[in-house]
C-alpha cells in the first residue's frame, strides 16, 4: 500500500479560528484529530501528505493546490460543524462534491465508522461549491466530526477521542482495501510514470516523455493484478518476445476524440485507473490491465455497478 498518499487538510488554521464554542475552537480540535488519524495511516503503511502540521492559515484553493501538487490519491479535509444555537444539532455528516463513486463509498464509511464511535449519523451531503472538493484533482471528502457547539458531541469527541481517530482511519482505510488494488506490484509497462487520478475540473497529467507505444494516448495508473484463487495450473501463452497480452475492460469506442475524453475524466474522477488509446478508427477508452480474466471480470462488476456499460478484451 505503500504507493497510495492520503491528503489530510485539517480545517481552517491562523487568523480563522473556524467555529468557537465556549474555550473551543475548531482550527485546533481539529488539527489535533489530523494528526492521530494521520499517525494510525502512517503505520499501516500509508503515505500521508498533511495540508498543514501547525497554527498556519492557507486558503482553500491553496489547500486543494497543495494536495494535487503533492500527488496525492485521496483528499480528506477535517472539520467540526456549528449551528446557529447551542445543542440545536448534533452528528457527524461527511460533504462531497457529489453522491456517487469512491468518494461516496469513502464518505460513507467514515461516517459509519464514526457512527460506531458514539456519533449520530447524519449521512452525506452534496456541496460541490466547496472549494477543496471542486478543485481537488482526486476523489475528496470534508468529514464534520460532530458539532462544536453541542454539548453531547463535544462529550463525545473528549471522551472517544481515540475511537475517532481510528474510525477515521479504519474508514479511510476500508475504502482503499475495497479497490481490489495490489498497488506495490509494478506496472507491465514499467517506463510508465505513475499518475495520481484526476476528478471534477481536470484532465489527467501525462509525464513530459513518453516512450513510443503504439496507440496509447492516456498512461495506466497501475496493473492491479491480483492471482486468483483458482485454477493454479493457469499459464501463460504468448510467443516469446511478442509483446504481452492483457485484458482490459473497454468502456466506450468513439470517433470523436471530445466524446471519449469526457467518459475518460468521468472514470478517473470516481477514481478508476483509466486510460485512452486509439486503434481501428476509434478512440477507445479502457480500464485496468490484467494478465488473468478472473480480475478483468472483478473490475468489470465495478464498473457495472456504476452504471458503466462494459465489456472485455484481450489485446
Amino acid at each position: 500500500m505503500s504507493s497510495i498518499t492520503v491528503a489530510l487538510d485539517a480545517g481552517h488554521g491562523g487568523s480563522d479560528s473556524g467555529a468557537v464554542y465556549k474555550n473551543r475552537k475548531e482550527k485546533d480540535y481539529v488539527l489535533r484529530l489530523t494528526r492521530a488519524v494521520g499517525q494510525i495511516l502512517e503505520n499501516n503503511g500509508i503515505n500521508v501528505f498533511y495540508v498543514r502540521t501547525d497554527d498556519e492559515y492557507e486558503t482553500p484553493f491553496k489547500k486543494a493546490t497543495d494536495a494535487n501538487n503533492a500527488g496525492a490519491d485521496y483528499f480528506v479535509s477535517i472539520h467540526r460543524n456549528s449551528s446557529e444555537r447551542p445543542n440545536q444539532y448534533s452528528g457527524v455528516e461527511t460533504l462531497v462534491y457529489s453522491d456517487d463513486g469512491i468518494r461516496a463509498e469513502m464518505a460513507r464509511n467514515i461516517n459509519e465508522e464514526l457512527e460506531a464511535a458514539g456519533f449520530k449519523n447524519l449521512g452525506v451531503t452534496e456541496r460541490p461549491n466547496l472549494v477543496v472538493l471542486k478543485r481537488t484533482r482526486m476523489p475528496a471528502v470534508l468529514v464534520e466530526v460532530g458539532f462544536i457547539n453541542s454539548d453531547e458531541d463535544n462529550r463525545i469527541f473528549d471522551q472517544n477521542f481515540n475511537q475517532i481517530a481510528q474510525g477515521i482511519a479504519d474508514g479511510i482505510m476500508k475504502t482503499l482495501y475495497s479497490q481490489d488494488v495490489n498497488f506495490n506490484e509494478v506496472p507491465p509497462y514499467d517506463e510508465i510514470e505513475e499518475n495520481s487520478y484526476n476528478n471534477e475540473e481536470s484532465m489527467p497529467q501525462i509525464p513530459a516523455e513518453q516512450p513510443n507505444r503504439p496507440g496509447m494516448i492516456m498512461p495506466i495508473r497501475q496493473t492491479m493484478e491480483v492471482m486468483p484463487p483458482y485454477d493454479n495450473n493457469m499459464t501463460e501463452t504468448a510467443e516469446e518476445n511478442a509483446p504481452e497480452k492483457f485484458y482490459r475492460v473497454q468502456v466506450g469506442a468513439y470517433r470523436d476524440k471530445s466524446n471519449a475524453e469526457r467518459m475518460l475524466n468521468s472514470l478517473l474522477m470516481e477514481g478508476f485507473p483509466a486510460f485512452m488509446i486509439y486503434e481501428d478508427g476509434y478512440y477507445k477508452v479502457q480500464s485496468g490491465a490484467f494478465r488473468y480474466l478472473y480480475n478483468a471480470v472483478k473490475m468489470e462488476r465495478r464498473l457495472r455497478r456504476f452504471r458503466y456499460n462494459t465489456y472485455i478484451v484481450y489485446s
